[in-house]
């Protein structure tokens, strides 16, 4: 098969969809991989090294795409990428649809067949999203902490205190792989942490594994009562596939003390505050109601060369039997790639992202014809 991994043209967006050695190994095996030159830039792969693995370089996006059927990002395709997409195209990337109607729209208008990492569903995880949600979730106490300081517009508390001097406190909304992650920094920091979450078997989990940050559960009673003595709120909350709930409205926002800053992971799902609008590393924050918002809608992107080594470890594999057996033999050998495809032939495959925008909905077993 003919793979095309081109380079990443979302705003301050570093990683790259495949490293030279996984691109070795599709070429090992019989394939023809296209690498737009620049790719691995960001991430500190060089040309060489991808043409010492096999690649075929090219120069542009539009050669990436003409020569290839199975096209492998890391962000979603933007307006120009969607434009080159045709029924002769598999997309494999994140996507997250149901958050941004118009890509919807014309993602399945192309009539590409585009399967979502972040909808890939094993045994109740998400193995393809989970590694950028361990780095969202590190880096959000991270850069939580580095602007609650003062000069960067937070009410200037440090996290982890001093002797004599309280720590911060961290609320977590939401206890998944994001949410752990960004607690046990904000832990290993000094912060008090509490984590909130709707899961019981999670909570005991949590409260095991997690000495020393307490759990909630999470309703808009708990997370009120929290608010006023919070110093940073972190988003986590993930529906998978769908629209994340907006679990923060602005009468609650207004608890929180001036200055103190609320990370929302959830961004790419539209965010879990109705006041979540997406930002970029450039220029990451602003401020609602005087709580300053950092909104960054590709955080691992921050980190390129370990996010990409990272996503590289758990795609590899799915991309390896796309480009191996095709799409709909590769989805009878494993069926959780089904709930990965989102689109396919003109019609829209992941019921969560159909009710998002009240888009028709047809099965992709339906589509693939597989009973």
């Amino acid at each position: 098969m003919n793979i095309g991994i081109p380079t990443e043209i979302k705003n301050q967006e570093h990683r790259v969809a495949m490293i030279p050695a996984s691109v070795g190994d599709l070429v090992r095996r019989g394939h023809t991989v296209f690498v737009q030159k620049g790719a691995g830039e960001g991430s500190s792969y060089t040309d060489d090294q991808y043409e010492a693995n096999g690649a075929t370089l090219v120069d542009t996006a539009k050669d990436v795409f003409e020569n290839a059927s199975l096209i492998v990002k890391v962000k979603e395709p933007q307006p120009s990428e969607v434009a080159m997409l045709n029924e002769s195209h598999t997309l494999f990337t994140y996507l997250h649809l149901a958050a941004d109607k118009t890509l919807t729209e014309t993602l399945t208008a192309s009539g590409c067949t585009g399967i979502a990492y972040e909808t890939v569903e094993v045994n109740g995880r998400l193995p393809l999203l989970e590694p950028m949600s361990e780095i969202a979730g590190r880096m959000s106490s991270i850069v939580g902490a580095y602007h609650l300081a003062k000069h960067n517009g937070g009410r200037g508390v440090l996290l982890g205190g001093v002797p004599g001097v309280l720590p911060g406190r961290v609320v977590v909304i939401g206890g998944g792989t994001a949410g752990v992650n960004a607690a046990r920094v904000a832990q290993g920091i000094g912060a008090d942490v509490t984590i909130l979450e709707v899961d019981f078997d999670r909570m005991r989990f949590l409260d095991i594994t997690m000495e020393g940050a307490r759990t909630v559960y999470s309703s808009e009673a708990n997370l009120a009562e929290l608010l006023p003595r919070v110093d940073l709120v972190i988003g986590a909350v993930l529906v998978p596939g769908a629209a994340a709930p907006k679990l923060i409205n602005r009468k609650m926002l207004k608890l929180m003390p001036e200055g103190s800053v609320f990370v929302d992971i959830a961004v790419d799902q539209g965010g879990c505050s109705e006041t979540t609008r997406a930002t970029t590393h450039e220029d990451p924050t602003y401020f609602e109601e005087g709580v300053l918002h950092y909104c960054v809608a590709n955080m691992p992107g921050a980190y390129a060369r370990t996010a990409t080594q990272a996503l590289n470890n758990v795609t590899h594999r799915w991309t390896t039997l796309i480009a191996e057996q095709g799409v709909k033999k590769a989805a009878e050998m494993h069926p959780a790639l089904i709930g990965g495809i989102n689109c396919m032939q003109g019609k829209v495959t992941c019921q969560p992202v159909a009710s998002a925008h009240g888009m028709e909905y047809t099965s992709a077993k339906e589509v693939l014809g597989i009973a």
